[in-house]
């Protein structure tokens, strides 16, 4: 949405939608423009929205957060925009404002029954966690968090160790597919996710520091949450609703609210005993003790292995290196695999979200790429000069992958449909690049990451697709998807 700020501020001291001192920054302004739209209060248009239109949305964000409703975008407003939220858009409480604004009534929901399950059991998996969690700890919020619904409702739930499951539960860095209103925001903002039935659902923000003992992003709050609306719920407009889009704290009240359990019995019904099992949060504040757990105790699989991996390089002692957000891990040529790492504590001033790294051939540096820059390390120790502005050598700016090329004894940068043989002390373009990717015969274009394997062969990913390079034969001889056929990334160990 492109806006001519000035103008609308005018519009907005105007019609009413200004902070309490009379000023409103644009660095403000913009923001809420963005949350009232990304959460459903606003069209999500590139036409400038009126002061009228702007000032309704407000007015129904306060009453739905209880605030004092008076369409001023003032310092309360603001602050709970910026609040930790679930990123669930408020459609339909936005249904319920409309139909009792006048009377600021907060009434029981009505649930839509056609977003529901046509069954009683439903099947849970957990895709992955946090590493820092214990596995046992993990299950058992889960466990709890169904146990919630079913202690109220005709549901009841069990985990699938193995797919198909009706629910599942996984933790994404940043853009995960979902389409870029969906993205995770790093820290704070939207926490989690969810979809309603019959998708099955919840995703969970990686970048958050999870905890289930009271230290952190409460987990079992969360998880809970958006377990409701896999089953079906929206969001609730009553304040100490768990449905509510702001995650509830955990205290001696009930964790389900009476809206909580009217919503979910409207689409369920009651248990069939006719007793309702209801529990206070203070007994979900507190889990196990954190105990460390190896992957390979545990059994899961890394989260790489869910989504689409960053960067993917081997270093000259035959250990890969995948990169994805703020983590990398590393997997022997044995198959074990360490825990994640954080890139910034072994590669300094190194950004999240690479995207393009690899291991020279030549004497083992790491070259990392991301937007017009580079950064060059000998072990963990950034060069001088560096990072540098490599766009400026004729680099392509965010290039997809980058390889050692053993024949050449060059890196090759890959960007979109053309490939760049570079120098690399230099990190200039060798004469006669860029060529066109038909060289490499068979090879998709815009690929996100390449490595050339220890027994030659070159592979190329894409999504979640795989295509590997003869050198001999110069084409693509083989394809096929990565998490399932190639055991050597560490994807495919199943869940114990």
């Amino acid at each position: 949405m492109e806006a001519d700020i000035p103008s609308l501020f005018l519009l907005l001291v105007i019609t009413g939608l200004c902070l309490c001192n009379g000023y409103i920054s644009e660095e403000t302004l913009q923001t809420a423009q963005v949350f009232l739209e990304k959460y459903g209060y606003l069209e999500e248009t590139t036409k400038q929205h009126s002061g009228k239109q702007l000032a309704s949305a407000v007015r129904e964000f306060q009453w739905l957060s209880h605030l004092s409703v008076s369409g001023e975008l003032d310092t309360s407003t603001v602050q709970q925009m910026i609040q930790p939220r679930c990123g669930v858009k408020d459609i339909e409480s936005l249904k319920l404002v409309k139909s009792h604004h006048h009377g600021r009534q907060r009434k029981k929901r009505y649930i839509s029954k056609s977003k529901k399950w046509y069954k009683q059991h439903l099947t849970y998996q957990i895709v992955n966690w946090p590493w820092y969690l214990s596995q046992h700890q993990v299950r058992q919020a889960v466990k709890a968090a169904f146990q919630l619904w079913s202690n109220v409702s005709s549901l009841t739930f069990s985990e699938a160790l193995r797919d198909p499951a009706d629910i599942r539960l996984a933790f994404f860095d940043g853009d995960h597919n979902d389409g870029a209103g969906n993205a995770f925001d790093g820290p704070g903002g939207a926490l989690a996710h969810a979809f309603f039935p019959r998708r099955g659902e919840a995703h969970f923000d990686s970048a958050e520091h999870w905890s289930l003992n009271g230290k952190g992003r409460n987990l079992f709050v969360v998880l809970a949450h958006e377990i409701g609306h896999t089953l079906g719920l929206p969001h609730s407009s009553f304040k100490n609703a768990l449905m509510s889009p702001y995650y509830k704290k955990l205290n001696k009240d009930y964790v389900l609210n009476f809206d909580d359990v009217l919503a979910i019995q409207n689409l369920y019904g009651a248990p069939p005993s006719g007793n309702l099992v209801q529990l206070p949060g203070k007994q979900f504040a507190f889990f196990q003790d954190w105990s460390p757990e190896s992957h390979e105790d545990s059994g899961m699989k890394p989260s790489y292995c869910h989504s689409i991996f960053d960067a993917i390089t081997w270093d000259l002692k035959k250990t890969l290196y995948i990169f994805k957000g703020r983590h990398f891990w590393m997997v022997s040529l044995g198959g074990k695999i360490s825990p994640p790492q954080s890139l910034q504590k072994r590669w300094k001033k190194l950004p999240s979200y690479i995207e393009a790294a690899v291991v020279s051939g030549l004497d083992g540096k790491f070259y990392f790429f991301k937007g017009g820059r580079c950064w060059r390390y000998k072990d963990s120790i950034l060069e001088e000069g560096f990072p540098q502005k490599c766009s400026m050598n004729g680099l392509p700016r965010r290039p997809d992958t980058a390889l050692y090329f053993q024949p050449l004894g060059h890196l090759v940068i890959f960007k979109g449909s053309k490939y760049y043989v570079v120098n690399e002390e230099s990190l200039t373009v060798e004469p006669y690049y860029p060529r066109s990717l038909h060289d490499w015969k068979g090879v998709p274009a815009n690929s996100h990451s390449v490595l050339t394997h220890p027994d030659g062969a070159i592979y190329f990913f894409k999504g979640h697709q795989y295509w590997i390079f003869d050198q001999k034969k110069l084409k693509v001889t083989t394809s096929g998807k990565w998490a399932e056929d190639l055991s050597w990334i560490g994807c495919k160990n199943d869940v114990t």
